[in-house]
């Protein structure tokens, strides 16, 4: 990977982009994904064991939307901390959970999370592990505040490695900061997240990290041929 911003100026970058964009936030994972993101996300919570209560952690939350995608899929009112460390990011549209007292909204970074140790049953990042600035302390504090027995999942996008495929996506992906000028009024934060899934590790790299931080039973899964992959892993030891 290069390594091609340091972690006070990727912050920095980072939260300038988000502090652009977040109101067409959404949008722009349209754009991104073709509107495919929404059956990622859908994919990704189906994978999660929701028939009790759990503690949940939506790390890197954004305007929410997994949250509501949980909310939205669940008998159950399962306890949910929206963290995210962009603002406006976090408290746009904030009205839709305004009457969820379940849920709970926290801005903070990835990498310094404001919950005591053995916390949550899971903890869910999507898209938003290539944004982070230090992505071992980010894993570190997901083990950290998972109770033993709990779950890490991310939903990431990633290069693609298929050649026809690829090449198909890298035209689209030039495109993509257009479309940013068209609908945001500024092309540079769509430019950002492309570069960011040039610049990222690949899935085994990320795999081999999430080892590190000791979790356990670590696997990915690539779905539309690694556009896109989750994470899975979890914490058995205290």
């Amino acid at each position: 990977m290069n390594n091609y911003k340091s972690n006070n100026s990727k912050k920095k970058l980072v939260k300038e982009v988000f502090d652009k964009s977040y109101k067409n936030y959404d949008l722009m994972n349209d754009i991104m994904s073709l509107g495919i993101h929404r059956l990622w996300k859908n994919y990704l919570i189906n994978n999660l064991d929701l028939s009790s209560k759990k503690v949940i952690i939506d790390m890197a939350s954004g305007t929410g939307d997994l949250t509501k995608t949980i909310e939205k899929n669940s008998l159950h009112k399962h306890e949910i901390y929206r963290i995210d460390p962009n603002f406006n990011m976090l408290h746009h549209n904030q009205d839709t959970f305004k009457n969820s007292e379940n849920i709970k909204t926290i801005c903070a970074y990835a990498e310094d999370i404001p919950v005591k140790n053995n916390f949550a049953d899971i903890y869910l990042i999507s898209f938003g592990l290539r944004n982070v600035s230090n992505i071992d302390r980010c894993l570190a504090e997901a083990y950290r505040i998972l109770k033993p027995g709990g779950r890490f999942l991310s939903l990431e996008f990633y290069k693609i490695q298929t050649p026809i495929l690829k090449q198909v996506y890298d035209i689209y992906s030039k495109m993509i900061p257009m479309f940013g000028q068209l609908v945001n009024k500024d092309s540079k934060p769509y430019q950002y997240l492309t570069t960011s899934i040039r610049e990222f590790f690949s899935q085994e790299e990320v795999d081999e990290k999430i080892k590190q931080q000791k979790f356990r039973n670590s696997n990915y899964t690539n779905l539309y041929s690694g556009i896109v992959s989750i994470h899975s892993a979890w914490k058995f030891d205290d």
